[in-house]
């Protein structure tokens, strides 16, 4: 039986993952890093995608309802 791997989710940022790990797109693209800890975008902004580049930090989601974005 294999090691389970630590996975963190945190709050407005990338699922952390112990790594190496191995992601397989939805189109079958393969992406790999062998870093020992690995920042999953789920923003979608990352240039780098599936990997997060913290592009999600560049952009201050605004408050609810208020339609504007903080300056």
């Amino acid at each position: 039986m294999t090691a389970a791997r630590a996975v963190r989710v945190t709050k407005g940022g990338p699922i952390m993952i112990e790594g190496p790990v191995r992601i397989e797109l939805p189109d079958g693209t393969i992406v790999e890093s062998d870093r020992f800890m690995v920042a999953i975008c789920t923003c979608r902004r990352s240039k780098t995608y599936p990997l997060c580049d913290t592009s999600h930090r560049k952009m201050a989601r605004s408050p609810k309802g208020s339609g504007k974005r903080p300056a």
